[in-house]
């Protein structure tokens, strides 16, 4: 696991750090799925290791196996990822270029504020993205028509008195209504640390690195 910084121009923001990890016995021979995992609100700042604290990189960092490429972004602490869509799709594609990359395999997770921007990015990015995992997070119902076909797995805690649990049902109700590919898993008597239950206790990050668009 490595820390990156990359620095955007004539962008409203000069930078975003961001944590790489390649797999193991990585090489450029052959390509790999990209994960994108969003930290939630308590994570931003200056200091890049606070995105191994919860979620996809705690779990690495522990010694879990993911055979993908997997960043890690860093959200300055003025901001939120809803504001950042256009220097994360530049990001990301930055990376696929970088790196070993199957650009038919970019998929993304987050919790909290990552959960909601990870709604944000699937509907802004229509057919971009492999999959998507959004974790106790929501956004705006009536446009999450915009995902398309794209598969996607949403998680919330019934007891979530931080994010209510309806953003996460709405938006997959509305998903599935349009014609969209979404389930929801709620863990019951579960708070608003649903991302625990979601990335240890299912597959949920083995099946986000196993599809294709």
């Amino acid at each position: 696991m490595e820390s990156k910084v990359y620095k955007f121009s004539n962008k409203r923001i000069s930078e975003l750090k961001y944590m790489l990890h390649l797999p193991v016995g990585y090489t450029k021979e052959k390509n790999y799925p990209l994960l994108v995992a969003l930290h939630g609100a308590g994570e931003r700042g200056e200091d890049v290791d606070k995105v191994c604290v919860h979620g996809v990189m705690k779990y690495i960092k522990a010694g879990k196996n993911v055979p993908a490429v997997v960043i890690a972004p860093l959200c300055p602490s003025e901001l939120v990822w809803n504001h950042l869509t256009v220097e994360l799709f530049e990001l990301i594609n930055y990376v696929a270029g970088e790196y070993a990359v199957d650009t038919e395999a970019i998929s993304m997770t987050g919790l909290s504020m990552g959960g909601f921007g990870t709604w944000e990015m699937g509907i802004c990015y229509p057919g971009f993205f492999a999959a998507l995992a959004p974790v106790c997070g929501g956004g705006m119902s009536w446009r999450v028509k915009n995902i398309g076909k794209t598969p996607v797995r949403a998680f919330h805690g019934d007891l979530d008195d931080v994010v209510p649990p309806f953003n996460s049902y709405d938006m997959v109700d509305k998903l599935n209504k349009s014609g969209g590919n979404a389930t929801l898993t709620v863990f019951h008597g579960v708070g608003h640390n649903s991302w625990e239950t979601a990335y240890e206790s299912t597959d949920v990050i083995d099946w986000l690195i196993s599809q294709r668009r």
